[in-house]
């Protein structure tokens, strides 16, 4: 019998998010149920269902001696270094005898480009359009990283005129900033590329700023493209990294990994302990403990 999908993702008070998780769990689902493996998806926080209710859909029955959960994260920050994990070991003590093979988040990858590249292509781009890729951002500066590495990477080969970086949230340049680099650069016709998974209050945040900057310089042409959305293409790069863990073929980068490597800056985080998120839905814990 092979180990079971766990699907652990972050949730989002928006519901067409939600409502596209639910279609990609049951896309991955139909994916891997042709090879004899069953799924199930969860959130650590925000929305139902909580990872508890997806692993105890997997646990139901004839029990499993282990899961593997792909984190279901464009870049490895510590939603994917800490918070799943933590989750996972809470379950683990929920059901005594159960392991994990843990896989490693979905960026970056060539799958992803070739997605990002699609829909910056549905938005209009040509070989005169500056790329500006959003990233979520986090504190970790590993994960900002890997975003600044999917941009140059989307750029190199693509016949983009420029690529360049921004971030929504709790990391530089913001969206403003990053349209207005672009605009320094010489662009006039700028695609923003969203580079999240599904729809959400964040993404939906990246597209209201860019409309706020593109009605101030209305000598630019600023278009914004779709998330990646829930395709197959993403369910191979899942079923993909469910095979990785399953064999031991992980091979995430911890060279620059806030909690091995003593950046600039965030030297106090080297070997810091995780911890578990709160979930509303689960009501047997109510701190991060």
């Amino acid at each position: 019998m092979k180990p079971p999908l766990l699907l652990a993702a972050h949730g989002t008070r928006d519901q067409a998010g939600v409502d596209a998780f639910t279609s990609f769990a049951a896309r991955v689902g139909r994916l891997v149920g042709g090879h004899g493996i069953t799924s199930a998806g969860g959130f650590i926080e925000l929305s139902p269902p909580p990872v508890r209710d997806a692993v105890a859909t997997l646990t139901a029955g004839a029990r499993p001696a282990k899961i593997v959960a792909v984190p279901l994260m464009l870049s490895a920050a510590g939603h994917a270094k800490g918070d799943i994990p933590a989750a996972l070991a809470r379950e683990q003590a929920r059901h005594p005898g159960l392991s994990w093979h843990y896989g490693r988040p979905l960026g970056p990858h060539p799958a992803l480009l070739d997605l990002l590249d699609a829909r910056i292509r549905a938005a209009g781009a040509g070989p005169d359009t500056a790329v500006l890729v959003i990233g979520r951002g986090s504190t970790d500066p590993d994960a900002n990283a890997d975003v600044v590495k999917t941009a140059r990477l989307l750029w190199e080969g693509r016949g983009f005129r420029f690529a360049e970086t921004a971030f929504v949230s709790l990391a530089r340049p913001d969206v403003a900033e990053g349209l207005e680099r672009c605009r320094l650069l010489g662009a006039r016709r700028i695609v923003v590329a969203r580079y999240f998974l599904f729809p959400g209050v964040l993404p939906d945040r990246v597209a209201d700023q860019a409309a706020a900057y593109a009605k101030q310089h209305e000598e630019l042409d600023i278009t914004t493209a779709d998330v990646l959305g829930d395709c197959d293409e993403l369910a191979g790069l899942v079923y993909e990294r469910y095979k990785e863990a399953l064999s031991g073929d992980i091979r995430m980068n911890c060279d620059m990994c806030v909690y091995r490597a003593a950046m600039p800056g965030f030297e106090h985080r080297v070997g810091e302990a995780q911890h578990p998120h709160h979930h509303p839905d689960d009501h047997t814990t109510h701190a991060h403990a």
